[in-house]
């Protein structure tokens, strides 16, 4: 037998076998299903005293009114399960996404109709590939090489003139990995290339 969760085995249901000397149905009635049933013949009680609804109540036999009704209803949310919780928590769930927000406001405020976007994402190889990736990042910052590689700075020339800032070339060279890493930092506005 698997156990996925131990949710499940101490997922104990507490149950009602026996009031005083009256023993009840031999599998118990869930303690859940009592509180239903309450809840229920409340909402019909308070049902009848409404205009509308109370002529529609009031038609049915009492015996149907104030017990089977009841009964069946709570019987009936006992055994139902919403996406395996209980009726109870599953309705607190569903009315709470009703009257959620359907739309996320930009952020501009309450009065804005622009929506939220994020701001760019700048995502940088951790180097745990199996070789270096293609990158080109402009400092102020850091790299830290774990490879093999050689570098090229250029710091003259007309590409890097044309740019006005240091242009730092890294190519991998084919071996393996680097006993020590390097870290190369770049300053404000050099830029690094990986190739």
């Amino acid at each position: 037998m698997e156990i996925r969760s131990y949710r499940t085995v101490f997922d104990l249901e507490r149950r009602v076998y026996r009031i005083d000397r009256l023993r009840l149905n031999p599998a118990g009635v869930p303690v859940r299903g009592v509180v239903y049933f309450l809840a229920i013949a409340a909402a019909i009680a308070l049902g009848a005293t409404l205009p509308g609804l109370g002529m529609i109540v009031a038609a049915l036999p009492w015996y149907f009114r104030e017990i089977a009704l009841p009964a069946g209803l709570a019987c009936l949310l006992v055994v139902l399960r919403i996406d395996g919780r209980p009726f109870h928590i599953a309705a607190l769930s569903l009315l709470a996404y009703a009257v959620q927000p359907r739309e996320v406001l930009g952020q501009g405020g309450a009065g804005s109709c622009e929506p939220w976007r994020p701001d760019r994402l700048l995502l940088l190889p951790d180097g745990s590939d199996a070789r270096v990736r293609r990158l080109s990042y402009t400092g102020p910052g850091a790299v830290l090489l774990t490879v093999a590689h050689a570098r090229c700075e250029l710091r003259g020339g007309s590409l890097a003139g044309l740019a006005g800032r240091p242009l730092l070339v890294v190519r991998e060279l084919p071996g393996r990995r680097l006993a020590r890493p390097r870290l190369i930092e770049l300053s404000d506005g050099a830029r690094l290339r990986l190739r």
